[in-house]
C-alpha cells in the first residue's frame, strides 16, 4: 500500500522475549523455505487459506495455522492491531542475509498495509524504504510503504525473525495508525503502549473471507488506474495511454451494469481486458512509475491478472512474490 511517508510506528510494544520462546517451542520443522527462493529467506505460515500452512494462495477464507494456534501471545498481538488479518507470517533472515531491493505490485497488496514486529533482531538489521533507513527494534510496531523500492539487510550473524501481518485494515487499526509516529519525526510525549502477555488467552481476531473478486468492480479498477496514471513519471504517450484506459474503463462499467460479476458475463469481460491489454501494451513501453517499476507491468499485476477469474486455476492467477 502506498502510504504518505516510508516508515509509521504503531503505538505499541510486545514482549519480544516472550514471543521468541512461544516461535522457539514451534520448532524448526515447521519452517519453510521462501517461495520464491531466495537464499538465507525462511517463514512460517501463521494465516493462511482454510488455516492450511502448505496453501500459499492470496483467494480464500484466511484462517490461523495450527502453529499460530500453540501460541497465545501471539493471538494477543494479533488481536490487539484492530485488524482484519490476511495472509501473515514469520519471517526469518540468516545471518549476513538479505532481501533485494524491490517494490511490491500484486494486485494483493495494493490495498493492504504490510505490519512488521521485530522479534529477534539486532542493531545492525537496517530496513530501508524511499531512500530512508531505520533498525526496527524488538517488540515494537511499524507499518511501511511497499509502494516504493525497499529493502532489508542483515550483515550480522545471528537471524531475524519478524511477524509480518498483511491487512486491509479495519477501523481500530487506522485509529492506531492515526496515533501513530512517522520515523522522522519527534512527537512530544509519544509513548507505545505496553501489550503485556495475558497468561493462557488464546485471542480471536477476524480474518480476511472475502479478498479476490470474481470480476472487478468499475469502482476499484478506477482506483487501481488512477494510482497508475497519478504515480507515472512524465512521458508523451501519458494522454494516449489515458484515451485507451478511458475507454476501457467505460466499456467496463457497461458490461457490469448489464451482467455484475455474474459468470455469464465473465467470457466477455475476459476479452474486453485481452484487448485492452493488447491496445496499451505498445505506447506504455517505456513509461515508469516513480517507483522505478514498468508502468505496464504493474498494470498487468493489478489489472490484468486480477480484474477477472481466469477460466481455470483462479487461485493461482493471484500468486505474486512475497518478500519482507
Amino acid at each position: 500500500m502506498k502510504l504518505q511517508v516510508p516508515f509509521i510506528q504503531l503505538p505499541l510494544r510486545f514482549d519480544a522475549d516472550r514471543l521468541a520462546a512461544e516461535i522457539a517451542a514451534i520448532g524448526e520443522d515447521a519452517w519453510k523455505p521462501h517461495p520464491q527462493g531466495f537464499p538465507g529467506n525462511s517463514m512460517l505460515p501463521l494465516v493462511a487459506v482454510n488455516g492450511d500452512p502448505d496453501d500459499e494462495g492470496f483467494a480464500g477464507a484466511m484462517r490461523p495455522t495450527p502453529h499460530l494456534l500453540r501460541c497465545p501471545y501471539l493471538t494477543q498481538v494479533f488481536a490487539s492491531l484492530g485488524a482484519v488479518v490476511g495472509r501473515s507470517r514469520l519471517m526469518r533472515l540468516s545471518g549476513n542475509a538479505e532481501v533485494t531491493r524491490h517494490a511490491d505490485q500484486g494486485y494483493y497488496w495494493a490495498e493492504r498495509v504490510r505490519v512488521h514486529v521485530p522479534i529477534v533482531t539486532q542493531p545492525t538489521v537496517r530496513f530501508e524504504c524511499g531512500g530512508q533507513v531505520l533498525h526496527m527494534a524488538a517488540g515494537e510496531c511499524w507499518i511501511f510503504d511497499t509502494w516504493r523500492q525497499h529493502s532489508v539487510v542483515n550483515d550480522a550473524v545471528r537471524e531475524r525473525i519478524h511477524l509480518v501481518v498483511d491487512t486491509v485494515g479495519g477501523s481500530a487499526f487506522w485509529e492506531l495508525v492515526a496515533k501513530g509516529r512517522p520515523h522522522a519525526a519527534a512527537v512530544a510525549g509519544w509513548s507505545p503502549r505496553m501489550v503485556a502477555p495475558v497468561e493462557g488467552e488464546r485471542a480471536a481476531f477476524p480474518c480476511e473471507t472475502a479478498n479476490v473478486p470474481a470480476v472487478m468492480s468499475p469502482w476499484e479498477l478506477n482506483t487501481h488506474l488512477a494510482l497508475l496514471f497519478n504515480d507515472a513519471r512524465p512521458h508523451p504517450n501519458l494522454p494516449v495511454m489515458g484515451q485507451i484506459a478511458g475507454r476501457f474503463a467505460r466499456a467496463w462499467r457497461g458490461l457490469w451494469a448489464e451482467h455484475g460479476d455474474a459468470e455469464s458475463g465473465r467470457p466477455a469481460f475476459r476479452a474486453l481486458l485481452a484487448r485492452f491489454l493488447d491496445e496499451i501494451r505498445g505506447p506504455s513501453q517505456g513509461v515508469l512509475l516513480e517507483n522505478e517499476l514498468a508502468w505496464f507491468g504493474a498494470l498487468n499485476a493489478m489489472v490484468g491478472r486480477a480484474a477477472v477469474l481466469p477460466e481455470a486455476e483462479p487461485a493461482a492467477a493471484h500468486r505474486a512474490a512475497d518478500n519482507g
